[in-house]
């Protein structure tokens, strides 16, 4: 079951980024006009970004299981690990461990959030040794621990939200326009 809900994922980050133009005929202004035999191109809709092919490869990794210093979907992953694990896919170096991810990433306060964003904890005093990775609408993906497999939780659950200790990023956000 795990693997048929990672090709479905898959295929959605695969169909999203595929295409960049959609082609439609031009239709004649005023009765009598031929149509052209070029077609007219249309804007796409922008595919996928970074941060959103993030937290797609992190979700194909749903249930796989929990191993401290894993970093592969077939024998399992840690927190640090499975943030390790999708941003090398996507060509992207992070850092090996919870905290010198949370010390290279660039800093990303709360309110501005982003699909894709690492956030940080501490759950067991003053070093940070969780991670997750923002997958929107306040939910988060993660590895949280032993007999427990990669999963899906909000960030506003009262465990999350009285260890967190703040949030980052690897990649770089596309320029808005008009930047």
């Amino acid at each position: 079951m795990r693997r048929v809900a990672r090709l479905l994922a898959l295929a959605v980050v695969a169909t999203l980024s595929a295409c960049s133009v959609v082609r439609s005929p031009t239709v004649p202004t005023s009765p009598g006009e031929p149509v052209p035999t070029t077609p007219a191109t249309v804007p796409a809709a922008p595919s996928t970004g970074p941060g959103e092919q993030i937290a797609a490869r992190a979700a194909l990794q749903l249930g796989a299981p929990y191993r401290f210093g894993g970093s592969d979907p077939d024998t399992g992953f840690d927190c640090s690990g499975l943030v390790s694990f999708v941003h090398a896919g996507l060509g992207i170096r992070v850092p090996r461990t919870a905290a010198a991810q949370s010390a290279a990433a660039m800093a990303v306060p709360r309110e501005q959030l982003e699909i894709g964003d690492l956030v940080f904890f501490r759950s067991r005093g003053a070093e940070i040794d969780h991670v997750a990775i923002y997958a929107g609408d306040g939910e988060l993906l993660h590895a949280p621990g032993r007999g427990r497999g990669v999963e899906r939780t909000r960030l506003d659950d009262p465990w999350f939200r009285s260890r967190y200790a703040g949030a980052g990023r690897f990649w770089t956000a596309p320029a808005a326009p008009g930047r």
